[in-house]
C-alpha cells in the first residue's frame, strides 16, 4: 500500500521489461475502485481510450519510449472506503509505428444516431 493525503499529487510510471528494444508503451485506460477484486460495480475513470476523464489526470513525457508516466490528485470514494485500487490497461506497440494505437493518443468514439 501507498499512503497519501487527499488531493496530494500522485505520480506513476509503467515500465516495459523486454529484450526487444523496438517496443513502446501507452496508457490507454485507468480506473479506480474501492474494491481490489471488482472493477465494475463502483469505479472512477481516470482515463479512457487515451482520453483524460479526470481533470487532474496528466500524462508526462518520458525519457524512454518503453516507459509511460502519468499523475493525478489523490481522492476517496465518499469517505466510506479506506482504500482506492487502480487498474490500468496499457498498450504495447512497435516503436515508431505511427499507425499503431500507441501513437493515436486520445480516441473518442462518437455514438451515431439511428434513423427511423
Amino acid at each position: 500500500p501507498y499512503y497519501v493525503d487527499m488531493d496530494q499529487n500522485l505520480f506513476l510510471q509503467a515500465s516495459l521489461h523486454s529484450s526487444d528494444q523496438n517496443l513502446t508503451v501507452f496508457v490507454d485506460t485507468c480506473v479506480a475502485s474501492p474494491n481490489s477484486s471488482d472493477f465494475r460495480a463502483l469505479v472512477y475513470e481516470l482515463t479512457k481510450s487515451g482520453c483524460a476523464s479526470d481533470p487532474t489526470y496528466t500524462p508526462f513525457p518520458s525519457p524512454r519510449h518503453d516507459v509511460a508516466r502519468f499523475g493525478f490528485n489523490a481522492f476517496s470514494f465518499v469517505n466510506r472506503f479506506p482504500s482506492v485500487f487502480l487498474r490500468c490497461e496499457l498498450v504495447v506497440c512497435s516503436y515508431q509505428d505511427y499507425s499503431s494505437r500507441c501513437y493515436q493518443g486520445c480516441v473518442s468514439r462518437f455514438k451515431r444516431s439511428a434513423d427511423s
